[in-house]
């Protein structure tokens, strides 16, 4: 009898922590996928397209304006400058107002955002909904995909694939 009580509270110690070390896990996605949004945003408001494209990972993959467009490497992401382009809408710099986590692992957080355009005097000009997938590949957390009805701001390299929805 005091065998089996025994065993029954090591399958419960067990049992319970490895609870705790899969909520540890998710922990740290949830903290890294934070942290690689922020820089994200960081970066993009820099101008800096070398940095900003160090927070993606490839395949990168973009759903927006009816176009679906993918960079395979970080060469091709940052050889696009985008920011005359935006700088011409009126556009000076971004900001999230939003970040739901809807779908946790140890390796992939689905992020729901809202996030805020802002004209050179902090006045907003557009706001959009989007979904980003933010994954660790190979050691390393970054935005593997993102998607939104914001327009697309860049022409795809000959070396992208788009397709219209």
């Amino acid at each position: 009898m005091i065998k089996s009580i025994k065993i029954i509270f090591s399958l419960i110690f067990l049992f319970t922590s490895s609870i705790s070390l899969g909520s540890s896990n998710e922990k740290v996605a949830i903290d890294k996928s934070m942290e690689v949004l922020d820089d994200f945003m960081e970066t993009f408001n820099a101008r800096d397209m070398e940095s900003w494209s160090a927070t993606l990972n490839y395949p990168h993959v973009r759903f927006s304006g009816g176009e679906v467009t993918v960079w395979d490497t970080k060469e091709d992401y940052a050889a696009v400058d985008i920011f005359k382009r935006l700088e011409a809408t009126g556009w000076h710099h971004s900001a999230w107002l939003s970040r739901d986590m809807i779908l946790i692992s140890e390796n992939k957080v689905h992020i729901s955002t809202v996030f805020q355009r802002y004209d050179k005097n902090n006045q907003p000009t557009k706001k959009y909904q989007s979904l980003y997938i933010v994954t660790k590949e190979n050691g390393h957390w970054g935005v593997k995909a993102r998607s939104s009805f914001c327009l697309l701001y860049t022409s795809p390299s000959p070396r992208d694939r788009t397709r219209s929805r």
